[in-house]
């Protein structure tokens, strides 16, 4: 048995699966009218709005998520905006995310549109993986009517970055002991924790630009410039990646904010709704059956300036008055009075069960 049909015997299999431009896929679904439009979900131009999801006659013209609507308008007037419509979004994914646990024992969704499955207990040969990624993909399109890119692999990473090669409607196989091959023509920011701060540094700093050329690196000199976070990227650029499919996640935090339509220096206004905004994240709270040992504020000047401040709890909370007390609180520390804002938020995180108990709290020193 040569080493690749070896590795091949004791891999994993991991299927990742991501729904095709999947809000204007839906939207297509509902108005059938709408196929071959360059269309975009998304917020609209006249309140900041950007874009969430491009059909992809409209990414043909340069039209990306998280483009502001106003330039995606620029880039094609004939452009269809369209407001997001969660619960209906929610309603087909909730289709599809059965079919997927249909197919695999152990399943994690990580989105609406996105989820990994372990199909290593439920097959004997690495072909049988591929047949039921196949069969997965064909069951989408004819119950669902959605289309959906597939990538197969031995661990998460590769199965990830696979799924994303051949879109739309693609199935990307790429076996055991072919994963830093695959990996290496492609941008280093493919990779888990890469974003562009440190595509750059690697870029000045190494001349490294590609997964293959951060292969080659040396890890001594990784980890002096890039801390534990070195090593991490350098077993990823080899195609390793240990992390389990896990079929349920804590939830670590509950956020909302809110960009205004227009800059707002108003005191009035803006506590107005950071209370609107703290009922909001108590009524999460008490849904999801959890209290808020701290909470957070995060506020973004015209300039885009932007700042976050938080605050612990002593005794962790699901009140509404009581996050808008510690919310209110960080705020007035951090506001400069009159100084025009663009954005507002509130957040809960370090979440537990409510213990039942009175709310005092007290600030974090990192306020």
């Amino acid at each position: 048995m040569d080493e690749v049909a070896q590795s091949a015997e004791n891999a994993r299999a991991i299927v990742h699966l991501d729904l095709d431009a999947f809000y204007a896929a839906v939207e297509i679904l509902e108005d059938p009218s709408l196929h071959d439009q360059p269309l975009v979900v998304g917020g609209r131009p006249e309140e900041r709005g950007v874009v969430s999801t491009a059909s992809y006659p409209a990414r043909k013209m340069g039209i990306h998520s998280a483009m502001p609507t106003r330039r995606a308008l620029d880039l094609c007037p004939d452009l269809i905006v369209l407001p997001p419509r969660h619960k209906v979004y929610g309603d087909y994914s909730r289709q599809v995310m059965a079919l997927v646990r249909e197919a695999a024992p152990l399943v994690e969704q990580t989105s609406v549109d996105e989820a990994f499955m372990d199909l290593t207990s439920v097959v004997s040969t690495w072909e049988e993986a591929i047949d039921r990624g196949r069969d997965l993909q064909a069951r989408v399109r004819e119950q669902v009517g959605l289309s959906a890119s597939l990538g197969v692999a031995a661990n998460k990473l590769v199965a990830k970055v696979a799924s994303d090669r051949d879109k739309p409607a693609g199935l990307t196989v790429v076996r055991p002991g072919e994963e830093a091959a695959f990996l290496a023509p492609l941008p280093v920011r493919v990779l888990w924790g890469i974003g562009p701060v440190t595509a750059g540094r690697l870029d000045r700093e190494l001349q490294i630009r590609t997964v293959g050329d951060l292969a080659q690196a040396n890890l001594d000199e990784l980890r002096a410039r890039f801390g534990k976070q070195g090593a991490r990227m350098l077993r990823h650029a080899l195609g390793e990646d240990s992390r389990p499919v896990v079929s349920e996640h804590e939830v670590k935090s509950i956020s909302q904010e809110r960009t205004f339509v227009r800059d707002i220096d108003r005191l009035g206004t803006l506590k107005g709704s950071l209370w609107r905004m703290s009922q909001r994240v108590a009524e999460r709270l008490a849904r999801s059956e959890l209290a808020a040992g701290t909470v957070s504020i995060k506020m973004r000047y015209a300039d885009f300036t932007t700042l976050t401040r938080q605050m612990r709890l002593m005794v962790p909370t699901d009140d509404a008055v009581e996050i808008y007390r510690a919310a209110l609180t960080l705020f007035e520390r951090a506001w400069e009075q009159g100084r025009a804002v663009r954005l507002l938020g509130v957040g809960g995180s370090q979440l537990e069960p409510p213990s039942g108990q009175l709310s005092l709290w007290e600030t974090d020193g990192r306020v």
